[in-house]
């Protein structure tokens, strides 16, 4: 790598390790607050699917900014809000306290998706090694999210937690903004004009300057990029990465619970339902001691060599058919956690895999989403693909909670089953349409 292709790739992957740090923070709290509030699942899992559904959201006009102003000072924006969004969550009292601060902080951090992909994609001349890095810092804050915040728990309050872990993106966002790069070196003018991305495609002009040359202005201009941006191969992309978004939310929300019934049989720890495997337990309160968190914090931090694996492989093979294989990993992987769940060495097993399996996903659909986007359009992309992976995907967490309130745990696996399973039949369609036009251009 050069070196304007380190730093941006060193400013991507401090806000990117931010927003999941935050993002995974709260399964844990949600352990705390189903204690301290004596609400259900199903209430409290609606109350996160407001944060998490505005992460998604978000995403979209955050999407039309990148395009029009460009990413460093929505990143930097995105950094100081998810500061201040968990001070709020240190201050404001009762359940709708944590909604609004939930809410806050999923705007904030709505932006980074498509401006930090959007940066890497036209900034960096080595894509596939950054985006690798980039998936790897997200999981490094996926891994310190839940462990530092069940670290925090043992010492103090949770309010006071909370207020801790909103000083390192105060501290980034304030030192973001005097980093030194070029968003769009990866982007080479021509002598007509024209530009064409170093590592793909033809694409609009740009000035080689500071910002990307394209925006969306006016509604009309909106639809008219929508238009341009919604392909097929785009469409089929969106569907798949929505019900891997239902998946990855659907599951992570609720797993420290899931997993201290599954491990109370087993090790002989408290707080689990009465058979081991109903719905989630409400697990300990601030400063008692929980295996079930430190081995859904290990299960993440697998997910750092996922990403780093995830992200070469994009460099190796069509991505799309890294995605199917992910997600027929996923599919198993959710049809075999409750019979796994018998043992404690079946039980590691199977999250070792969905770690590795759930984050080598994310480096494989970016570089989708990349393939199957117009270049001059890149950021409306990731804002549309990760409106569908964090906005409606959001809704995991709403159906989890209903499922382990009004449902059993078996009926929450078997549905994200099916999600995975159709995210799958989609990816498949992707590779067999590359396959086709393969042939036709042969």
């Amino acid at each position: 790598m050069n070196r304007n292709d380190r730093a941006i790739t060193g400013f991507a992957m401090a806000g990117h390790g931010l927003v999941h740090t935050y993002e995974l923070a709260v399964p844990i709290l949600l352990t705390v607050w189903l204690v301290e509030f004596s609400v259900t699942s199903a209430t409290l899992g609606t109350v996160v699917a407001v944060g998490y559904g505005l992460f998604g959201v978000g995403a979209l006009p955050a999407g039309i900014l990148v395009d029009r102003f460009g990413s460093r000072v929505l990143i930097v924006a995105c950094t100081l809000g998810m500061g201040v969004s968990f001070l709020l969550l240190a201050l404001l009292p009762g359940v709708a306290g944590i909604a609004v601060a939930l809410a806050v902080w999923g705007v904030a951090a709505s932006v980074y998706h498509p401006a930090g992909l959007t940066l890497i994609s036209k900034g960096v001349e080595e894509r596939g090694a950054a985006f690798a890095y980039h998936g790897m810092a997200g999981n490094a804050g996926i891994v310190a999210g839940p462990f530092l915040t069940a670290l925090l728990l043992l010492a103090v309050e949770w309010r006071v937690a909370v207020a801790i872990l909103a000083v390192p993106a105060l501290v980034a966002g304030l030192v973001g903004s005097r980093v030194e790069f070029d968003e769009v070196a990866a982007v080479t003018t021509t002598d007509g004009g024209g530009a064409s991305e170093m590592e793909g495609g033809d694409s609009p002009a740009t000035d080689g300057g500071d910002a990307p040359a394209t925006d969306v202005g006016s509604l009309r201009e909106f639809v008219t990029a929508s238009r341009g941006v919604f392909t097929l191969g785009f469409l089929t992309v969106f569907g798949l990465v929505m019900f891997n978004g239902l998946y990855y939310r659907g599951m992570l929300t609720f797993l420290p619970g899931l997993l201290s019934d599954f491990l109370a049989p087993l090790v002989g720890s408290a707080g689990a339902g009465s058979d081991g495997i109903g719905p989630v337990s409400e697990g300990p309160v601030a400063g008692e001691f929980d295996l079930s968190r430190y081995l859904y914090t290990g299960l993440l931090a697998v997910g750092i060599g996922g990403q780093y694996v995830g992200g070469r492989l994009t460099d190796a093979i069509d991505p799309e058919r890294g995605v199917a294989v992910m997600l027929a990993a996923l599919t198993a992987i959710a049809l075999l956690f409750v019979p796994a769940s018998g043992t404690l060495p079946a039980l590691l097993a199977v999250s070792v895999a969905l770690g590795f399996a759930l984050f080598a996903m994310q480096p494989l659909t970016q570089a989708t989403i990349a393939k199957y986007s117009p270049p001059e359009h890149r950021g409306l992309s990731f804002g549309y693909t990760y409106l569908a992976i964090f906005g409606i995907g959001a809704l995991g967490a709403s159906v989890t909670g209903a499922a382990l309130t009004y449902g059993s745990t078996n009926t929450l696996f078997l549905l994200l089953a099916v999600f995975s399973a159709l995210g799958l039949a989609l990816a498949v369609s992707l590779v067999v349409r590359d396959r086709r036009a393969g042939s036709e251009d042969r």
